[in-house]
């Protein structure tokens, strides 16, 4: 007998948003760091950034190579730059640490030496993450990096990632009870979400599994499905939009289980919002940026 899926609610995430006191301040609603872009990939980054400036965090700093800076001053001026000492690719850490509620790394990185050994410098440094895109690919191309991502992180892999760290994961021992079948990762659905709730929790971390019905999955093992979005969403850029909106929940002082429903929720209603004005063959993830709001 098929057990019923435990969807996400409008209830549940209006609950999580009870309004602002009038004396609120910035400093109340945290500060989000993104770590994105390299050389010919900063819109991912300018994507995750307008997102996070969405987010209700009270403030966003975004590091970019010291050669793609003028992109985010231009696209978003309220934002803070943090440069990169190289001209083209993340290579060293922003400081201080102290600073930032939490992290987001992925969107547009790419996957040069450089880049690998400054992700696994973050890792090591801990601190609350949201780790997509080539974070998630360097992670699986360096498998001893699973036992560094820090406790209570959110990971969003889309399928093709998902493959990547699973297989990673399984050949490194990080998780048990699970042998790769040729070709293929998963036999199975079912068998695709046993490896995803293992993988959950020897990270400590929640795993957001892209796509139809979006998979929330939860260290325990417990896990939600978003009813929101539309297959329009199936685009370049949708999922660093996603990253900066998670990554400005997270800042905000958001536990990752509530940062992770709440963001798939509404990032998947902005994307039927953007449908219903652009239609969903033409809508891109700019569009999904312009509609998403809370």
């Amino acid at each position: 007998m098929a057990v019923e899926k435990e969807w996400i609610t409008a209830g549940d995430v209006r609950a999580l948003f009870p309004g602002r006191d009038e004396n609120a301040h910035k400093g109340d609603f945290g500060h989000a760091l993104l770590i994105a872009g390299s050389r010919g990939m900063m819109g991912a980054a300018l994507l995750a950034t307008g997102a996070a400036l969405r987010s209700g965090c009270g403030l966003v700093t975004v590091h970019v190579p010291a050669g793609e800076r003028m992109a985010v001053h231009i696209a978003h001026p309220s934002a803070i730059v943090s440069l990169d000492s190289s001209d083209s690719c993340f290579s060293v850490l922003p400081e201080p640490a102290s600073r930032y509620s939490a992290v987001g790394a992925g969107p547009g990185l790419g996957q040069s030496e450089e880049t690998a050994a400054a992700l696994g410098s973050l890792l090591e440094r801990g601190g609350r993450m949201v780790i997509d895109a080539d974070a998630l690919n360097i992670i699986a191309f360096h498998p001893h990096y699973l036992k560094m991502i820090p406790h209570d992180s959110v990971l969003t892999p889309h399928i093709g990632e998902l493959r990547r760290l699973l297989g990673a994961a399984i050949s490194a021992s990080f998780i048990k009870g699970f042998r790769i079948h040729g070709d293929a990762v998963w036999r199975s659905e079912e068998e695709r979400t046993d490896m995803v709730r293992a993988l959950a929790a020897a990270a400590g971390s929640v795993i957001t599994v892209k796509g139809f019905h979006t998979m929330v999955c939860f260290p325990s093992g417990r896990l939600r499905y978003n009813p929101t979005g539309n297959p329009g969403m199936a685009k370049g850029g949708s999922g660093d939009v996603l990253t900066g909106f998670l990554t400005g929940l997270m800042a905000r002082g958001f536990t990752s289980e509530d940062a992770a429903c709440a963001g798939v929720y509404l990032h998947g209603l902005a994307g039927d919002s953007a449908a219903e004005t652009a239609g969903q063959e033409s809508m891109n993830a700019s569009d999904i940026l312009h509609c998403l709001h809370i």
